[in-house]
């Protein structure tokens, strides 16, 4: 049996909780099967709100691997989200913040738009704080792609993350509907990428012409007119994942660079649902995820 204790939060009635985990199990069944009163959707709330840790790490992936020895907190004081117009910050410290942004919003500025940025939000955000203070960009997700991201406070982060990205990012998910039903269940593309004048990146076969790129994806659901796809990043590379649907024949809906002919939700069918990376200065494993956008699960 997992062993409980009960720890007093003097701004709640209601104590803390910590499970010591007995056997390696997921969380989801962790729960239910430890904590009494509450039903999946209870917990799935109790994790989107950040109220939930693993050896003090939050958790909010209802499948997170659990292993013996782990503990297992609950706590009824919601995690500080705050919100502005296209992103929410859903993690900072002194050296890192973690946002979902929304489609439609750049992450950082172009010749045409300049504010309305997860960039400059956050400059601001950061400026709140003290006027000396900046932001540095860490990667990017396209206009219309939807997700997580990371961003530096401070040059010397910034240097380390980009520097070590493939050691330090542990997990890149994203979660893709493309055209028509793929025939494979799951599958693995490579091949090397390579950007025009005109910023449209292409797809060879020839390892002279252009940067490896290696793509996993598994199908999580499937109809006659599209595939909902659980999509992972072995590499880095602009535009992969877009490519690389359009390289098998399923351009990812709403794409129309890359071959989508079709936008039934008027955007872009790509999430970015799981950042996992290790923490540039505390060394710390650190996990955020985010729900499927219910306008992709519409569409099945």
């Amino acid at each position: 049996m997992a062993r409980i204790e009960n720890l007093h939060n003097p701004k709640f009635n209601k104590p803390d909780i910590n499970i010591e985990v007995s056997q390696s199990c997921v969380l989801m069944k962790f729960l239910l099967e430890n904590v009494k009163g509450k039903n999946r959707d209870n917990f799935k709330t109790l994790l989107n709100d950040g109220q939930v840790s693993v050896d003090g790490e939050v958790i909010t992936w209802y499948n997170q691997p659990l292993t013996a020895g782990q503990k297992v907190k609950i706590t009824w004081e919601k995690a500080i989200k705050t919100h502005y117009p296209g992103i929410r910050i859903i993690f900072e410290d002194e050296h890192v913040i973690v946002i979902e942004k929304d489609a439609g919003i750049l992450s950082i500025s172009t010749e045409k738009e300049k504010n309305k940025t997860a960039y400059s939000i956050l400059s601001q955000h950061v400026k709140e704080q003290s006027q000396t203070n900046k932001i540095f960009v860490v990667h990017r997700l396209d206009r219309e792609t939807s997700g997580i991201m990371i961003f530096a406070k401070n040059e010397d982060i910034q240097k380390r993350l980009q520097e070590n990205w493939n050691d330090t990012i542990i997990e890149r998910t994203y979660i893709a509907v493309v055209e028509g039903s793929v025939d494979k269940d799951k599958d693995i593309i490579t091949s090397y990428l390579r950007e025009s004048k005109a910023l449209i990146v292409y797809s060879s076969k020839n390892p002279t012409d252009g940067q490896k790129a290696i793509t996993h994806y598994k199908t999580i659901k499937k109809n006659a007119k599209y595939s909902l796809l659980e999509v992972n990043l072995e590499t880095g590379r602009k535009n992969q994942i877009r490519v690389h649907m359009q390289v098998i024949g399923h351009s990812a809906i709403g794409d129309k660079k890359y071959g989508s002919t079709v936008s039934p939700i008027n955007r872009l069918g790509l999430h970015a649902q799981v950042l996992a990376f290790t923490h540039p200065i505390t060394n710390e494993s650190m996990r955020f995820d985010t729900p499927i956008p219910k306008s992709f699960l519409k569409l099945f």
